[in-house]
Order: structure tokens, then C-alpha cells, then sequence
């Protein structure tokens, strides 16, 4: 086998896989859309198209945060002295 002959096999062979993987692509953008377009049209999506609702709020008073800051000065403190 000469090294015409080869290249025009991998030549062959690139383009066949090229095309191979170019479908399925196409087959799968394809497929997606069409379920896109199922699922809206029986209404599984109305849950997204809903305003969220907001969060339980987890903020804590102001008396607990200076709590808390007393207690991390407290720690920063005693590990400086040790460390």
C-alpha cells in the first residue's frame, strides 16, 4: 500500500466519521426540540413558568449577631494568645 493510498483511506475515514458523529448531533438536536415541544404542549412546564417563591428568610435579630461576634473575637483572641 502506497502513502497516496493510505492518506486517501484516512481521508475516507475522517470524513465518514465526521459525517457519523454530525448526525447524531443533528438527530439529538432534533429529538430535544421535539420533547421540548411535547412537554409544553401537555403543560409539564407550568411549574417553571411560575414566579419562584421567595425563600424562608434566615437572618437571625441583631442581639443574637452581636452574640455571635462576641463569641469569634472571643475565639481569635484566646487563639492568638496560644498560638
Amino acid at each position: 500500500m502506497t502513502i497516496v493510498d493510505m492518506l486517501e483511506q484516512s481521508g475516507v475515514l475522517t470524513l465518514l466519521g465526521m459525517g457519523i458523529v454530525f448526525g447524531f448531533l443533528f438527530l439529538v438536536i432534533i429529538s430535544v426540540t421535539v420533547v421540548g415541544k411535547i412537554i409544553h404542549a401537555i403543560g409539564a412546564d407550568k411549574d417553571l413558568l411560575e414566579s419562584p417563591k421567595p425563600a424562608a428568610s434566615t437572618v437571625k435579630p441583631a442581639a443574637n449577631n452581636a452574640a455571635v461576634t462576641a463569641a469569634i473575637t472571643t475565639a481569635v483572641n484566646e487563639y492568638q494568645k496560644t498560638h
